[in-house]
Parts: structure tokens; C-alpha cells; sequence
């Protein structure tokens, strides 16, 4: 007899059954043990199904664009509340939605108007950017507030999250719909630093296999029970912020699997002084590092003082290009650790990964692919052989997406069918080598095309990384009459004597052509909390440049 059908919250709740005195979070002096982090979960999927939220419509009779569930939106930095108001809401079947809480009013509007969120929940600094976005959203939601210490008095309307759960009873909930289901969605809005953000549809069963580091199959409630009592637990700090995939699915994988979730103490930037503390205090195990945004002020703090980071064993790598200098770095420093290079998107799941030991750094942008991942013809017609010498598209098959919210154009272009398999196209350029191995070139939507040749700014961005003078950096690509497009690159100096000249001059490993055109100097390169580059800010930069000189 096959089990019954398990989706996110049944494998949370039968975790948190079997080890219920394990501590499943820990946030500056809060510890949360599995019990607690349940009945809390319980409480807030019932406030939720109170409220009416649930599944309006069954899977089978939607299109993949589309969602049968309401939605929750997390407008909220890292901690204890972000994670089981995630599981909660797969409890009650509704669906908890990502919010960047570096948005403006007017990106929050658009967001939240996208997501037809019935439910915002945020922490009080948000306060006033939704005041100013609540007249303009097209379905008035239900307010929940989470107390923080920026001292902001209730918004009109809203209600005390911890009064919610306080009010509701920590029974097993009994969702609108009937009970939850692996098609059951779990939704991710893409980072939107090259476009609009998209709220990317994934079946849970798909998001569980492709990034949560299980797998469905042959599972039942007494089985993942057993596994999560017999195993020892894992500490992960996932640093990042959970309103980006990559830590969130650090954070939920976390207490998916029975383990210990570390949230940094400091919540609104990268404290290194705050992480190494972190590390050394409750032993942390795993890391999650997001380019040389992080890796670079981490390291500095690393040199600067001591701290036992003995307990380290992995360190993933995810979201940014890192060099093979950072690489080298960090593993001088934290010699215990192996660092694992993660490539993938909010549409893929991890899709390539590579592995750097102390004296064994891999090169920056070269993968091993996944078992589903591929590269796709420049048509997108066919598979390219291994040693073809094209370039052509990355591409995942297997446990993928189902779609984009509500955009059926988009839908069809990312997911296109060839030869008979399903794949999902991020829109990175990439090269098979004859072994096998992947090279990444770069996004398409930041590829700038120069008298006719390819340049990927990613490319560049990390020539720009190896010289001295450099903290940041970022390129983007400007119109010219000459070359159609030119490389500009939008950087932060350690030495602001530096001239362009010789800044130029001092890029070494790329093509001459692919040189920058011009030099955009800033105080800082504003990149987005999880460590990704800003290109439309890069723009917005090199515009007003233009503009004021």
C-alpha cells in the first residue's frame, strides 16, 4: 500500500512530534524547541482558517500560471516568525508569499496587488512604507503586526500577532479545502533586480526534492518520525535574509529535517562581529555565504579578531559569483570547513554545484551539473552535446516549477517543452564542456552586446574583484554609437587615488574588448540584502552621471 500523500506541513508537524525537546530555532536569547515551534505553528494555521483563508480550488482544475490558495504575505526581517508563519500557512493551505522589505511604496503596491495578498504580516519598522501602500491595493488585507524594538506604536487596524496565536487553540488545524496536498503550492517571488519580481509557483512536493533537500517518495508520517529522532541534528546559520530563496530554503529545509536554525542576532545588515559569535557560541555547523558581499566584510572580521570557527564543517556558497581568491581565503581561515558552490534560481532549485577544499579552490562559474540539468540550443529546440563548443541555455528537467502568477506569457517562455521533457530556462548563458562540466557565462538580461560580441557582466564584475583597489563592484552596459552597447562599470574603492586609467589598466583575465568603456565611482555598490547585484541601480547610477557631467 503506497502512503498517504505528505505535503510541507505534515512532514514539519511529524518532526516536531518526534523530537519535540530539540531546539528547532535560536534568535538573540529566544530558543525555540520543536514543541513550542508546533504549537505556535498550530495556533497561527488556525488563526488563518478562522480568518477564511484556505484552498479555493483544487490543482487538477487550474493552469500552471494560476493559484487555488489565498495568500499570506511575509513582510518581515529574519526571525522566529518568519519560519512558522511559513509552515503555518502550508497548515491552513493557504500559501506564504516572500515581500523585499527594501521595497519603496510603490514596489510594495505592485507586489502585494500581484499576490492578492489576504494576509500581510510584518514587523513594525514596516509600518509606514504600508500605511502608504494600503489606499492603493486592489484587495484590503488583514493586518498582523510583529513587535520589534523600533518603538512604532500598533498601525490602525492591525492586530498583535502574538495576541493572534494567543486566541487561537494549538489543536491540529482542519484547513478550508480539506487536508493538505503535494500539489499544495509553495510560492517564491523572483528578486526582480533585472525586472519586475514574479511570484514563481512550485508544487511542494516539486520545491521539497529541487531545494529542501528531500524527497517524497516512499515516505509516511512514522518514517520521517524515525529519521529525525535517530539522526543527530545540524547547526545551519543561514545569514541571508529569509525573504530571498536561498536562505529560506536553508531555514525551512532546517526544520523540515529535524535540525537548528541559528538567526543572526543583528537583523538589518550583515554584522560579521554578530555571525563569528554566532559561529563560535552554539557551534554552528553549516553557513551560508552569498558572494564576495559577504564573504569579503566576513573574512575582514576573521583577520581582525579571533574566534573558534573549529566547529565549521560546510560553507555554501550561493547566489553571487565567488572567486577562487575568496575561496582560498576562506578556507585559510576556517581550514576545518569544504565550501559547496551552489548555483540555481528561483525558478530552477539548485541546478550546479561545485566543491572547493583548503589548497583545491574550483574556478569561478565552472559546475558540476545536476542530474536533470542540461544546457538548451540557442532555439531552445534541442539538448547540446557535451563538447559542442555552442553556447547556449541553461536548463533544469525533473522537480520544477509549475509556473509564474498570473502571467501565462511568462509561463510559456521560461517553460518551454523539447523532445518531449518539461524544462525550466532561468535565462543564464551556459557551455558544456567535453567532461561534462558546466560553465555559467552569465544572466542574458545583463548580457551587453558591443559591436556585435557577448559580454557578460559577471565576467567582468570579477576581473573588476581581482584588483587591489577594489571593494565592489558592478557592470552594466550603456547605449553608444560606436559599439551599440559599452561596458560601464559602477564601483567602490579601497584606494579612491586611483585613477581610471590605471584602474583599467589593471584588469587582467578578460578579453580587451570586454574592458569598461567608463567608470562610475560611488560611495558603496548598493546590492540587495542577499547579496545580489543591483543592475537597475547600476543603471539609475550611470544615468545620473550622465545627466549631472
Amino acid at each position: 500500500m503506497q502512503p498517504p500523500p505528505l505535503n510541507l506541513w505534515n512532514i514539519f508537524d511529524a518532526v516536531a512530534s518526534s523530537v519535540p525537546d530539540r531546539t528547532a530555532i535560536v534568535f538573540g536569547s529566544k530558543r525555540v524547541n520543536y514543541q513550542e515551534l508546533q504549537e505556535r505553528s498550530r495556533r497561527l494555521a488556525n488563526f488563518f482558517t478562522a480568518a477564511g483563508l484556505g484552498c479555493r480550488a483544487p490543482r487538477s482544475g487550474l493552469d500552471p500560471w494560476q493559484s487555488g490558495q489565498d495568500v499570506i504575505a511575509l513582510y518581515l526581517h529574519n526571525g522566529v516568525e518568519y519560519l512558522e508563519a511559513s509552515v503555518a500557512s502550508y497548515g491552513a493551505r493557504a500559501v506564504a508569499a516572500n515581500v523585499n522589505y527594501r521595497y519603496v511604496a510603490d514596489e510594495l503596491v505592485y507586489l502585494l496587488n500581484d499576490a492578492a495578498a489576504k494576509v500581510i504580516i510584518f514587523h513594525s519598522v514596516f509600518s509606514q512604507t504600508l500605511a502608504d501602500a494600503l489606499p492603493r491595493l486592489k484587495v484590503q488585507p488583514l493586518l498582523v503586526q510583529v513587535d520589534d524594538d523600533s518603538g512604532l506604536s500598533m498601525l490602525p487596524g492591525a492586530i498583535s500577532y502574538d495576541e493572534a496565536l494567543a486566541a487561537s487553540p494549538k489543536s491540529e488545524p482542519t484547513p478550508i479545502g480539506g487536508p493538505p496536498d503535494p500539489d499544495d503550492l509553495y510560492i517564491l517571488y523572483t528578486g526582480g533586480t533585472t525586472g519586475m519580481p514574479k511570484g514563481t509557483l512550485w508544487r511542494q512536493a516539486d520545491i521539497f526534492n529541487a531545494a529542501l533537500g528531500g524527497d517524497f517518495r516512499g515516505l509516511d508520517v512514522a518514517g520521517i518520525r524515525k529519521r529525525a529522532s535517530a539522526q543527530e541534528p545540524q547547526v545551519l546559520l543561514p545569514i541571508a535574509p529569509f525573504m530571498h530563496g536561498a536562505a529560506h530554503w536553508v531555514g525551512l529545509s532546517g526544520i523540515l529535517l529535524g535540525n537548528t536554525v541559528v538567526v543572526n542576532s543583528i537583523v538589518s545588515s550583515i554584522d560579521p562581529v554578530d555571525v563569528w559569535t554566532l559561529v563560535e557560541r552554539e557551534h554552528v555547523q553549516q553557513m551560508l555565504m552569498v558572494g564576495e558581499a559577504f564573504a569579503r566584510p566576513l573574512l575582514g572580521e576573521l583577520e581582525r579578531a579571533q574566534y573558534d570557527t573549529s566547529s565549521v564543517r560546510s560553507i555554501v556558497l550561493g547566489g553571487a559569483v565567488t572567486s577562487p581568491e575568496t575561496k582560498e581565503r576562506i578556507l585559510r581561515l576556517i581550514p576545518t570547513t569544504t565550501i559547496v558552490d551552489v548555483a540555481g534560481a528561483s525558478e530552477t532549485g539548485a541546478m550546479l554545484s561545485a566543491i572547493s577544499r583548503l589548497g583545491k579552490a574550483t574556478e569561478a562559474g565552472v559546475f558540476r551539473p545536476g542530474a536533470t540539468t542540461t544546457v538548451l540550443n540557442e532555439e531552445r529546440t534541442a539538448v547540446l552535446e557535451p563538447g559542442s563548443g555552442e553556447r547556449g541555455w541553461l536548463a533544469k528537467s525533473g522537480h520544477i516549477p509549475l509556473g509564474f502568477l498570473g502571467d501565462e506569457a511568462k509561463t510559456s517562455a521560461t517553460f518551454p517543452t523539447v523532445a518531449g521533457v518539461r524544462y525550466t530556462v532561468p535565462g543564464d548563458r551556459a557551455e558544456m564542456l567535453e567532461d561534462g562540466m558546466v560553465v555559467l557565462l552569465g544572466r542574458d538580461s545583463v548580457t551587453i552586446n558591443s559591436a556585435g560580441e557577448k559580454i557578460f557582466a559577471e565576467e567582468v564584475e570579477q576581473a573588476l574583484l581581482r584588483v587591489p583597489a577594489v571593494n565592489d563592484a558592478v557592470v552594466v552596459g550603456r547605449p553608444s554609437k560606436r559599439w551599440g552597447q559599452e561596458v560601464v562599470c559602477v564601483v567602490s574603492l579601497a584606494d579612491p587615488s586611483i585613477s581610471d586609467r590605471d584602474l583599467i589598466e589593471q584588469i587582467t583575465g578578460i578579453a580587451r574588448f570586454k574592458l569598461p568603456k567608463a567608470i562610475v565611482r560611488v560611495p558603496e555598490v548598493l546590492r540587495s540584502p542577499s547579496g545580489k547585484a543591483d543592475y537597475q541601480w547600476a543603471l539609475g547610477m550611470v544615468r545620473s552621471q550622465e545627466a549631472s557631467g
